[in-house]
């Protein structure tokens, strides 16, 4: 079914060229997708109509006639093939994103950047007759007490953590707009909602990571420089749950081709861990011996975070393939590797 889906499908993908969007490109190809659009930042703001416009109508046009930034000469195996317009889905992965740190320093740009770029896009796209709307939302959108496991009728019981609110607040304008458009226009744009992810082709920046490719990265760096202790932020007493990257996009495909709902949805594992365990974790797969001193002076962030996956499951068949443990390997030895070829 996925590939007789695919092969007249022409798929706009924003983020297309970064971590999440890396990894659904690539699954695109071997869908045998008909034509794969990946527009790049320098070129399109999203955040401004005018671009939007630009690269809708650009998006419009043959494939010879694009302009040369518009062909993904970025993915292997990928040949064009002729589409119709209508025949056009939007899967929204851009965002501007980062970890606690980051949301703290820039609330008011996580805000703007992240409401302007998908609700002026899904209006554009609404108005274009683009066929479907793929809204990626944010676990950061649910209230900060919200019981755990964390089920999608709950979004609305309560405001979320403070030091990413903005961030998840505006991404979750994105299911009223969805709902919205579906109702009023009968628009078919749908709204997942990821867990944390994590794996290999993440960022590794410690101004702006998320949690694991930060205790990857300290880890290493302390291993390399013979430090005795790394320092990770807050108790460890808060709890998450992640989902590897390439299960993620493959969550995101299935839910393209086979959900047609206004309900949001969740994406996630299904497992629960302590942050303490999780540095843990990391400190052991990675070989680093030394002490984890906790900054308790920093924010915890969110209490808990656990998703019911159960919808998911039922409405398009997904369940996460890949074990928390093999998918921390993976993301290790990529790091390494990474490392090893900026060496040389």
């Amino acid at each position: 079914m996925a590939e007789s889906f695919w092969k007249n499908k022409r798929v706009i993908v924003t983020g297309g060229a970064g971590f999440l969007g890396s990894f659904l490109t690539e699954k695109l190809v071997q869908r045998g997708t008909a034509d794969i659009l990946v527009p790049q930042i320098a070129y399109y703001d999203l955040t401004d109509r005018d671009d939007i416009n630009r690269l809708l109508e650009d998006a419009s046009q043959p494939f010879e006639s694009r302009p040369a930034h518009l062909k993904p000469a970025n993915l292997p195996g990928f040949r064009p093939a002729a589409t119709d317009p209508a025949n056009s889905i939007i899967i929204h992965l851009a965002a501007h994103v980062g970890g606690i740190g980051a949301n703290r320093e820039h609330p008011a740009e996580f805000f703007y950047d992240n409401l302007m770029m998908g609700v002026e896009l899904m209006h554009q796209a609404w108005k274009r007759g683009i066929e479907k709307f793929v809204a990626i939302g944010t676990v950061c959108a649910y209230p900060k007490f919200t019981p755990v496991p964390f089920k999608e009728d709950d979004l609305w019981i309560g405001y979320p953590e403070e030091t990413n609110a903005p961030y998840g607040l505006a991404k979750k304008m994105l299911l009223v707009q969805a709902q919205s458009y579906r109702q009023q226009y009968g628009f078919n744009a749908i709204y997942l909602l990821p867990v944390n992810l994590y794996g290999p082709r993440d960022n590794f920046n410690l101004e702006s990571s998320h949690v694991i490719p930060a205790l990857i990265r300290k880890c290493v760096e302390a291993q390399q420089q013979g430090k005795k202790e790394i320092v990770v932020w807050g108790d460890g007493s808060p709890t998450r749950e992640f989902l590897y990257v390439e299960d993620a996009a493959e969550g995101i495909l299935l839910a393209a081709e086979k959900y047609n709902g206004s309900d949001p949805v969740n994406l996630g594992s299904g497992y629960e861990i302590l942050i303490k365990d999780l540095a843990e974790t990391i400190s052991h797969l990675t070989g680093f011996d030394g002490q984890l001193v906790w900054d308790t002076s920093k924010p915890n962030g969110q209490p808990r975070r656990g998703l019911d996956v159960n919808r998911a499951r039922q409405a398009f068949g997904f369940q996460a393939g890949t074990s928390f443990e093999e998918g921390l390997r993976r993301t290790i030895d990529w790091y390494r590797q990474t490392l090893k070829s900026l060496d040389k």
